[in-house]
C-alpha cells in the first residue's frame, strides 16, 4: 500500500505545472528560481550548507543541473524526543526546600524546587548510595608503627616487635642473567587485559550518546516549497534504523507529519518533514516579519526624507503585499523616498533562514537552525 502511495505522489508531482509567478507573500509558496536565489543566499551567509547536483538520471529540469538541493552534514542530535516530553503531573510536582536550621521559623530561607517528581535521565545525576568513612578516634596502627621506627642507626629498628633484617650486601643480590629473569614482564608495564562487552556497555552508559544527521532540502514542485530530508547516523557513523530516527522525533509528528520516503535524487530511504503545511505555516510568519520590516524601512526613510514647510509629505504607494486586487497594498511612503523607489518589505531572499526555524519547531532534537545568531 505504501508503495502504491509512493507512486501516486511521483506521477502527481511529474504533473504538476511549475510555478512562475512570485506568491511567497500571498501564499507561502515559491518559485523554483526563488527557491535558488534562496539557497544562493543561505550558502553565502552559512558555508556550512551548500549546493549538491545528486544523480542525473534523477535531476529535476526546471532546477539548476548543480543546484539540485542543498545539504549539510554532520548536524547534532544530542537528546531524545522523550526527554523533552513534560507531563502535568510533572508541573505540578513542587516542593518547599529550606536552608535554615530546623529549629528557625525563619522563611526568607525556603526555595521552591520545581518538577520534584520527574526522574532525572542523566545517569551521573543519580550516583546511587555513597557509604560514609568510618572515623578513627584512637591511634591508628600507622601512627604506633612511625613511633616504633629507629632512623638514628644505633640499633636496628622495630615495627610491631618485629627486628628488621639488616640490609644486604649488592654483591650478594643475584643477577637477573643468571636468575632467566629477563623474559618476566612487571606487572606495571603488562598490557591490560582486554574489556568485556558488558563492562564496555557499562561505561557507555556514562557517556552520552550524540548521534548525528545529515540534513538535505529539496524543492517540491507540488506544494511549491522547500522540503526537508534526514539521514541519522549513530555516534560509531552506522545510518539509524527507522525505530531510532523516530526516537529523536516528538510522537505527535512520527508516522504523520515525518514519514520514511525515498530521497528523490537518489534511492536512499530517509526520513522526511511533509510539506502539507508549510505553505500555511511560512505565509503566517512571513506576514508578521514582513509587517515589521517594512515599518522599520519606512523609519529609515523618514530620518533620511526632506521636509517641506515644516510638514512630511506622504505618498501612497501599492508595492507586493497582502490585500487589494491586484495583489498589492498600498503603503504610506515619506517623500524622502525617490518616486521610483518602493518598500519592498521582506525579500524572498530570507525564505529558507524562516524556513528553517520553523522545521526547528517541529523536531527540536536535531540542530537544523544554524541561523540561530541571523
Amino acid at each position: 500500500m505504501h508503495a502504491i502511495q509512493q507512486q501516486f505522489w511521483a506521477v502527481r508531482e511529474y504533473l504538476s505545472p511549475v510555478l512562475k509567478e512570485s506568491k511567497f507573500k500571498e501564499h507561502g509558496r515559491i518559485t523554483p528560481e526563488e527557491f535558488v536565489a534562496a539557497g544562493d543566499f543561505l550558502t553565502y551567509k552559512f558555508p556550512v550548507w551548500s549546493w549538491e547536483k545528486g544523480e542525473p538520471s534523477k535531476s529535476r529540469d526546471y532546477l539548476p543541473a548543480d543546484k539540485q538541493y542543498l545539504v549539510t552534514h554532520g548536524v547534532s542530535c544530542l537528546r531524545r524526543a522523550t526527554s523533552l516530553a513534560y507531563t502535568d503531573a510533572d508541573e505540578d510536582a513542587e516542593r518547599l526546600i529550606s536552608f535554615a536550621d530546623s529549629g528557625s521559623k525563619d522563611n526568607d530561607d525556603e526555595w521552591v524546587e520545581t518538577h520534584a517528581g520527574r526522574a532525572s535521565v542523566d545517569p551521573a545525576a543519580n550516583p546511587g548510595d555513597i557509604e560514609d568513612i568510618p572515623d578513627f578516634d584512637g591511634p591508628s596502627s600507622i601512627s604506633n608503627n612511625l613511633d616504633s621506627l629507629n632512623i638514628s642507626g644505633d640499633g636496628p629498628s622495630k615495627v610491631d616487635g618485629d627486628v628488621s633484617a639488616d640490609i644486604p650486601d649488592m654483591d650478594d643480590i643475584p643477577d637477573m642473567e643468571e636468575e632467566g629473569l629477563e623474559g618476566v614482564d612487571d606487572e606495571a608495564t603488562a598490557r591490560p587485559a582486554a574489556a568485556s562487552a558488558a563492562e564496555v556497555e557499562i561505561a557507555k552508559g556514562n557517556l552520552l550518546q550524540v548521534r548525528t544527521y545529515d540534513v538535505m532540502i529539496t524543492y517540491d514542485k507540488y506544494y511549491q516549497t522547500p522540503r526537508v530530508w534526514l539521514l541519522g547516523y549513530d555516534e560509531n557513523g552506522i545510518p539509524l534504523t527507522t525505530p531510532q530516527i523516530f526516537q529523536d522525533v516528538a510522537a505527535d509528528h512520527a508516522l504523520k507529519t515525518v514519514t520514511i520516503e525515498p530521497f528523490p535524487h537518489s534511492n536512499m530511504q530517509t526520513a522526511s518533514v511533509h510539506p502539507c503545511k508549510h505553505a500555511s505555516v511560512m505565509k503566517k510568519v512571513i506576514e508578521r516579519m514582513n509587517a515589521g520590516v517594512v515599518e522599520e524601512q519606512q523609519r529609515s526613510a523618514r530620518s533620511s526624507g526632506g521636509k517641506e514647510g515644516g510638514k512630511r509629505k506622504w505618498l501612497l504607494r501599492k508595492v507586493p503585499g497582502s490585500g487589494g486586487e491586484d495583489g498589492k497594498k498600498a503603503v504610506a511612503v515619506p517623500d524622502g523616498v525617490a518616486e521610483g523607489e518602493e518598500i519592498e518589505g521582506m525579500r524572498v531572499d530570507f525564505y529558507l533562514v524562516v524556513f528553517l526555524k520553523f522545521i526547528a519547531s517541529i523536531i527540536p532534537t536535531i540542530e537544523v537552525d544554524s541561523t540561530t545568531a541571523f
